[in-house]
């Protein structure tokens, strides 16, 4: 038995340095991308506008809702015009640029969700709980041989690491689940390869959107150059202008409540808008500092 501790002792001590060094970046990424999602003063009003719009095209059908899953917005790419030229995302990346310009740029707030999204919390946990039982059986050797001066050395400079470590790791639980349950998800389900690449993907399509919406500008500008200009008909009358949806704020066209003129009519995956506002009832998003209104059950 101490042929085969002592084997343990020098295995740990060889590899410690290696372990801080992997365990602590994984922490800091889980801390650091958990406290910037739910901080983000932007990606908080992106999701009211996609909530808004969902609530303003569903007006007619159901009451207004106050939250949806995240992997509801998946869904926003899923959801597709009647002419399937545009996705629901390609829409509301338009609405931002147009009247939310500022909001265009939320994921320079979300900070190591990539690197987050690669960590798995439960392991790396369960790694911290190894290095202190580790240090305990050093600790406990050292008091049988306290004349072993090379234990009594790698306590007294590494004792601290794992104290930080241990704090690390307590933080990065409570910041984690702080982050979850602020958008209403259960921390039970939601291990963070679920959580953080919901954002990821939310960033990517955002991002391929803009470049969609860019190179369609981009196209519709280069008809308009090339065809003759048509202005009148051939009475000699004026052509009638189409009416246009107006770049309005978007919780005023919530409130009016199904004007079909103005009503852009897209078509999900199974036929609704509303697949991208689901289980509310369950698990509602909402802002920290708002109160929730009723829920119809």
């Amino acid at each position: 038995p101490q042929l085969s501790q002592r084997l343990n002792i020098i295995i740990f001590m060889g590899n410690f340095n290696d372990s801080i060094q992997l365990l602590t970046p994984q922490l800091n990424a889980i801390i650091a991308a958990s406290m910037s999602i739910k901080s983000s003063v932007k990606l908080k009003r992106i999701l009211e506008i996609i909530l808004a719009f969902g609530n303003y095209m569903n007006s007619s059908k159901k009451g207004a809702v106050y939250g949806f899953r995240l992997q509801s917005l998946d869904l926003l790419l899923e959801t597709k015009s009647t002419d399937r030229k545009q996705t629901l995302m390609n829409y509301i990346v338009d609405i931002i640029h147009g009247q939310y310009a500022e909001l265009s740029t939320f994921h320079t707030e979300l900070l190591f969700v990539e690197k987050a999204a690669a960590v798995s919390l439960e392991n790396v946990i369960q790694d911290v709980r190894s290095l202190q039982q580790g240090m305990e059986l050093i600790q406990k050797a050292f008091m049988v041989t306290d004349t072993s001066l090379l234990l009594k050395e790698f306590l007294g400079s590494n004792r601290e690491k794992v104290d930080k470590l241990q704090k690390d790791s307590k933080t990065a639980q409570e910041a984690y689940q702080s982050a979850v349950e602020y958008f209403g998800e259960d921390i039970k389900t939601m291990p963070p390869s679920m959580f953080f690449p919901s954002f990821l993907r939310f960033i990517k399509a955002y991002k391929q959107a803009e470049q969609e919406n860019e190179f369609r500008k981009k196209q519709e500008t280069m008809t308009v150059k090339n065809s003759p200009s048509k202005t009148e008909q051939p009475d000699g009358k004026p052509l009638p202008t189409k009416n246009k949806v107006p770049h309005m704020d978007l919780m005023a066209e919530l409130k009016k409540k199904q004007q079909g003129k103005e009503r852009m009519v897209y078509e999900g995956k199974d036929g609704a808008i509303e697949d991208i506002i689901t289980d509310l009832r369950n698990q509602p998003y909402r802002r920290a500092d708002a109160m929730r209104k009723s829920v119809r059950k």
